[in-house]
């Protein structure tokens, strides 16, 4: 946001406030409403240091993510279970990687009917440079210290443990 947009109260605070009034106290609203707010700024942040790579923030976590796995390449299946998104983003997602020369689709050998996504060189060198602009960025979290990063994981974590994201 410019900085002459900068308002001279939080208003978010400020919705908290009023919302007290009409409906009563809701602590939820008001971390639900940072939270979000927290997640455009976020969202903002990373998508811009990768952009330069032609990734959005989900094309890199794909690309993370084959990096990661043993041979360089997931099924497709396995690649939305562990970013946990809907099929169709993950068709998306491998589309525009592929376009771009930084997946390749391969057909899955243990599984006639599966697709494997593939990392290619290409890709490795792109997610190299992107994690180290990210790293240098703090991933758009430098506001906060690396306690506070734990704690906001552990509250975060919590969230998702309740809404059955894995198995505890």
């Amino acid at each position: 946001m410019p900085k002459d947009r900068n308002l001279p109260f939080d208003p978010i605070e400020r919705a908290f406030e009023s919302w007290k009034g009409r409906w009563g106290e809701s602590t939820s609203m008001l971390a639900i409403t940072s939270v979000m707010r927290a997640q455009q700024l976020l969202l903002a942040r990373v998508d811009a240091i990768v952009k330069p790579y032609e990734l959005t923030f989900a094309r890199y976590e794909a690309l993370v993510l084959l990096t990661f796995s043993r041979a360089g390449s997931l099924p497709l299946s396995k690649v939305g279970q562990r970013l946990q998104v809907h099929p169709t983003s993950v068709t998306n997602i491998v589309d525009r990687l592929e376009k771009s020369g930084l997946v390749v689709r391969r057909p899955n050998p243990d599984d006639g009917r599966g697709t494997l996504a593939e990392i290619t060189a290409k890709g490795r060198e792109v997610v190299e440079d992107a994690t180290r602009d990210l790293m240098a960025a703090e991933f758009g979290m430098g506001a906060l210290s690396s306690e506070q990063h734990r704690e906001l994981f552990a509250v975060l974590r919590d969230l998702r443990v309740a809404a059955g994201d894995f198995e505890v």
